[in-house]
């Protein structure tokens, strides 16, 4: 498989690693980036083919990547558009519609969608994908394989819920750093250095994550296990149902779904 990224920002070098790490070959790999200093870095650390501009040799490939920012596809998939022949289309660009993609692609309908994470910057990623209905199975897997060099993926047959996979996924990281800085505060309040503090969240927060993958039990029947009566778990507990905190997790959620959607409506 010979693989085209367009755009040589973070999540297409991500996905670049990764690839070499599963044992492609830097030949199958070719990046079309326009900053200069961008586009030598990339060769001098994969020894990947670089190239300037959208052109005929620079997509001759079994999958071309889009890894630019939303804003400037439109421009990119106008370039692009004469030169695709039977070529799959990946596209990395968040909230982008495949539909949307494939009239600025005049129609060509070969599209896969996707929606990584941040963590896909060192493998331990999570990415939905999209195909249009005329992707067939072999083009299927070859988007899915792309994508496992950065972590795990999944597949959803409705891209309305690509919206819900932003919201949960895609920013989902935030959350989780945002907890990482109360609970980081709260260590510092009660005394304990910053260090001390920094190792025990983090520490505490990726054994807990391990521990939920690694269990078929429901999250919740780990909480309670966890929840003594009348223990100190509880009394926290409490007062984050006190505060409302589930509820705001929950509804800023639903918020972020919301504003995935406005996004995709102003990108058409």
């Amino acid at each position: 498989m010979r693989i085209t990224f367009i755009g040589g920002g973070n999540m297409a070098t991500a996905l670049i690693a990764g690839l070499l790490r599963q044992g492609y070959s830097a030949r199958q790999i070719s990046v079309v980036e326009h900053n200069a200093e961008a586009r030598a870095r990339l060769a001098a650390d994969y020894q990947v083919s670089t190239y300037a501009e959208v052109g005929p040799e620079a997509v001759i490939a079994d999958a071309v990547v889009l890894a630019v920012k939303p804003q400037q596809l439109k421009g990119v998939a106008q370039a692009l558009s004469p030169l695709l022949a039977t070529q799959l289309v990946v596209s990395i660009a968040a909230g982008v519609r495949a539909r949307t993609l494939s009239a600025w692609l005049m129609g060509y309908s070969n599209v896969v969608r996707t929606m990584p994470n941040t963590p896909a910057m060192i493998g331990a990623g999570v990415t939905a994908l999209y195909a249009m209905p005329a992707v067939q199975s072999p083009q299927r897997q070859m988007a899915e394989d792309i994508l496992k060099s950065a972590g795990s993926v999944l597949w959803v047959e409705d891209e309305a819920l690509m919206d819900a996979v932003t919201a949960v996924s895609g920013s989902g990281p935030a959350y989780v750093f945002y907890f990482i800085e109360a609970m980081q505060q709260a260590a510092q309040e009660l005394g304990l250095s910053s260090a001390a503090a920094r190792q025990l969240v983090l520490e505490t927060m990726l054994g807990s994550a391990q521990l939920a993958a690694g269990s078929h039990e429901e999250a919740a029947t780990l909480r309670a296990r966890v929840t003594s009566k009348a223990g100190t778990t509880e009394r926290a507990l409490q007062r984050m149902d006190e505060a409302g905190v589930k509820a705001a997790i929950i509804s800023a959620i639903h918020a972020a779904a919301e504003r995935s959607i406005e996004l995709g409506d102003a990108l058409q």
